[in-house]
């Protein structure tokens, strides 16, 4: 069973090698409401930290051109913040390691001025200007304002299990590893973007967090996840359902395994999982991810000896956005890695080749991108 909470996983794993060249953070996606017009927006919030054991007194960032050129690499704790669709962005604070506080225990905690992280509270704000942004290409992000203060209640795990256990995790054979302990998340406080009040509810959040942490990215990086699912046979809403996909090409030591995701589907209190790492379960996948000129596709089947699961997933540009990360040793080779809240698709479940449901999907969480994508407009099957 994969829907086992284990906060020790969910944990800061910056630790031995990982702590001079490593990253770790945790993402938080959800839907809130505007108090004023009644308007649906969703947001992110993540808590992002590189390489502690290079600190400094001030955020060393690895895209300056003076450290591009000596290769110095990154050293910060950043928190990433902004919202989806019309008028969105993504801002990003930088705090040196000297003004953050990072308990490396269970459960995590992470705090650098009024930003603070922990498994049941999120609190922070995050503001950049347009001439802050022009003037710091380094900081890798657009501008505007956004403050939250947010109660966490993560209330499905989805526990991958031998991939990042506790020798795993010590060995740090893979290059990125992935939990998620809460993708099904209850949210409930406030987020004020660019002065804007919305309120977040338990509800009508759709909420999800996860973790991912190791030396370098995945590519290609696939995530699809929701929770905001509606029955196409029955008509009726699923209140105890929620799907994650996650992974691409993941590396052990220098050797990449081509297609391979991590996927599970809980479907009204039944597990269905498709783990490659659990190899007694025979999972085979296949899966592609694509962009036309407005829109960004996904693809994905998966089977076992005797499920089988098909995702269809598609979202608009503009409610996406191409977000920016900096590897520890400060390349940035995802150059074109979309990401958004706003999907929409089907989920076909299957067992012993009986369709069990077929799943109309909304707010689904969605990411796709590939290392120097030269071609945006070119599907590609994996």
């Amino acid at each position: 069973m994969f829907h086992k909470h284990d906060i020790k996983r969910n944990a800061c794993q910056l630790f031995g090698g990982q702590a001079k060249r490593g990253y770790d953070w945790w993402w938080h996606s959800f839907t809130a409401v505007s108090e004023a017009t009644g308007e649906k927006r969703s947001f992110f919030i993540e808590y992002f930290l590189c390489n502690p054991a290079l600190g400094a007194d001030k955020p060393i960032l690895g895209q300056l051109p003076e450290n591009k050129r000596n290769g110095v690499r990154p050293s910060y704790f950043m928190v990433k913040a902004g919202a989806w669709g019309e008028g969105g962005a993504q801002l990003h604070r930088f705090f040196s390691w000297k003004e953050t506080e990072v308990d490396y225990g269970a459960p995590y905690q992470v705090k650098a001025g009024d930003c603070y992280a922990t498994e049941t509270r999120l609190q922070g704000s995050v503001t950049v200007t347009a001439e802050e942004a022009a003037a710091h290409p380094e900081w890798m992000c657009g501008c505007g304002s956004m403050c939250w203060d947010l109660k966490v209640d993560k209330l499905i795990p989805f526990n991958v299990g031998y991939g990042a256990s506790a020798p795993m995790r010590k060995l740090q054979l893979f290059e990125m590893f992935w939990h998620a302990e809460g993708m099904k998340t209850a949210y409930s406080g406030y987020v004020e973007w660019n002065g804007e009040r919305y309120i977040v509810t338990p509800e009508t959040c759709f909420g999800y967090a996860d973790k991912n942490w190791g030396k370098d990215f995945t590519t290609p990086w696939l995530w699809l996840s929701s929770n905001n699912l509606t029955s196409e046979i029955t008509g009726k809403r699923l209140e105890n359902s929620v799907f994650d996909i996650g992974g691409g090409r993941p590396k052990v030591g220098p050797i990449a395994l081509k297609g391979k995701l991590l996927s599970a589907f809980y479907y009204e209190g039944k597990d269905y999982e498709f783990n490659f790492s659990k190899f007694w379960t025979f999972t085979r996948t296949k899966y592609c991810g694509w962009e036309t000129e407005d829109t960004v596709h996904w693809q994905v089947e998966q089977k076992t000896w005797r499920n089988r699961m098909v995702t269809e997933v598609s979202c608009k540009k503009k409610d996406m956005l191409l977000v920016n990360y900096e590897a520890p040793d400060g390349s940035k080779r995802h150059t074109r890695l979309w990401n958004g809240g706003n999907g929409v698709g089907t989920v076909e479940l299957y067992h012993d080749s009986k369709l069990i449901d077929r799943i109309h999907a909304e707010n689904i969480g969605c990411e796709y991108g590939e290392y120097d994508a030269i071609s945006p407009y070119i599907k590609k099957n994996v």
